[in-house]
C-alpha cells in the first residue's frame, strides 16, 4: 500500500471513530501503522486501565481476542470491537479447567494467580489475574502461601525466583514468540552488535533471562531504552515495540534477536481491518452475562492490589 494511501486511510479511521464516539487502543506489538492511529498504545495492563476510564462509549481493541474479552468484561456499558477474531493468542489457551481443580483439591492455600494472557473462561476459574507489569506486586500482595501460576511458566518462573518465600506451582504454558528466541541467538546478535545492553520480556526462558542486563514488561523496556543512557540494545520481545522505542529514541539503536519475533496474530490487525470495523461496528468482543460476572472478579482483584 503506497504511503499516501495509508495517510487516507487513517484519517477515514481518525472520522469514523469520532462519529461513533469510539477509543482505538493497540498493543505495542500490532503493526506500527495500527499503533500510530491510536488514542493509546500500550501494554496489557494499561490499556485495560484505560478502557476502564475512557468516557467513550465504543472501544476498538487492536489486539488479540483475550484482550478485547478481557475490555468487555470491565466494560459491561460499552461496545468492545475487535477488528479480528482470529487473532487468538495461543498461550491464552494453555491450560484447563481440570488441571486447575487438581490444583485446589491438592494444596491447601492456594491462590490460582491468572496471566491476564488467558481467556475469560480461565480468568473465571482463578483468584486473581496479573499482567508482566504487575505480577509481582500482585502476588507479594496475596496472603496465600501456595501459588498456582496459569498459563505462563516462564513468567510464573521469574515471580517465583523473586519470591522464594511462597511456593509457586509451574504450569506448562508459554509465549511461542518468547520461547523462540534462545541464549545462541542472543551471542550471535551481540557478536554482530557489540556493547549493546540485552533487555528481555518475563516470558522469555531463563536461559535468555539470565543473559539480560535488564528484565521488565514490554512497558518497562520501553522506559529503560528511553531512560538508558546506552546508545543500543539487543531486544528479546516480540518485534512490533521496536516501533515506539524508535519514536521515543530515535537517536538509539535497537536490533531484534531474529525472524522469529514476530506473533502472527498480532500482526493480523491492519488498518483496512480497523476501518471495517468501525464502519460495521463489527465484530464485536461478546461474553455472556455469567462469565462476565465470574471473569470480572479477579480483574477486579488485580486492579486493586495493583493500585495500592
Amino acid at each position: 500500500m503506497a504511503e499516501i494511501d495509508k495517510e487516507k486511510l487513517k484519517a477515514e479511521i481518525r472520522r469514523l471513530a469520532q462519529e461513533r464516539d469510539a477509543v482505538i487502543l493497540a498493543h505495542y506489538y500490532v503493526d506500527g501503522d495500527v499503533q500510530d492511529v491510536a488514542d493509546f498504545v500500550g501494554d496489557s495492563y494499561a490499556l485495560a486501565k484505560t478502557a476502564r476510564g475512557d468516557p467513550r462509549k465504543t472501544v476498538v481493541f487492536c489486539g488479540v481476542t483475550f484482550m478485547g474479552e478481557s475490555a468487555c468484561v470491565l466494560n459491561p456499558d460499552k461496545t468492545v470491537l475487535i477488528p479480528e477474531t482470529s487473532a487468538v493468542c495461543p498461550m491464552a489457551l494453555m491450560v484447563d479447567a481440570e488441571k486447575i481443580r487438581a490444583m485446589r483439591e491438592k494444596y491447601d492455600d492456594l491462590a490460582v494467580v491468572c496471566y491476564i494472557n488467558s481467556t475469560a473462561e480461565f480468568k473465571s476459574l482463578s483468584d486473581v489475574c496479573v499482567t508482566s507489569s504487575n505480577a509481582l506486586k500482585v502476588v507479594r500482595a496475596l496472603k496465600n502461601k501456595n501459588i498456582f501460576f496459569i498459563p505462563d511458566g516462564n513468567l510464573g518462573r521469574f515471580i517465583a525466583e523473586q519470591v522464594p518465600e511462597k511456593n509457586f506451582i509451574l504450569n506448562d504454558g508459554f509465549c511461542h514468540v518468547h520461547t523462540s528466541i534462545t541464549a545462541r541467538d542472543i551471542e550471535t546478535a551481540f557478536r554482530e552488535h557489540p556493547g549493546s545492553k540485552i533487555i528481555a520480556h518475563p516470558e522469555c526462558m531463563k536461559e535468555v533471562c539470565d543473559m539480560a542486563d535488564f528484565i521488565g514488561s514490554t512497558k518497562e523496556l520501553i522506559e529503560f531504552t528511553e531512560s538508558y543512557g546506552a546508545g543500543s540494545f539487543i531486544v528479546c520481545t516480540e518485534s512490533g515495540v521496536l516501533h515506539e522505542m524508535r519514536k521515543r529514541s530515535p537517536g538509539k539503536q535497537f536490533f531484534s534477536v531474529g525472524a522469529r519475533q514476530v506473533c502472527p496474530n498480532m500482526k493480523k490487525i491492519t488498518l483496512e481491518k480497523v476501518r471495517d470495523c468501525l464502519a460495521g461496528m463489527a465484530p464485536r468482543a461478546r461474553v455472556s452475562e455469567e462469565l462476565r460476572d465470574s471473569s470480572s472478579r479477579p480483574l477486579e482483584r488485580m486492579l486493586e492490589l495493583a493500585s495500592r
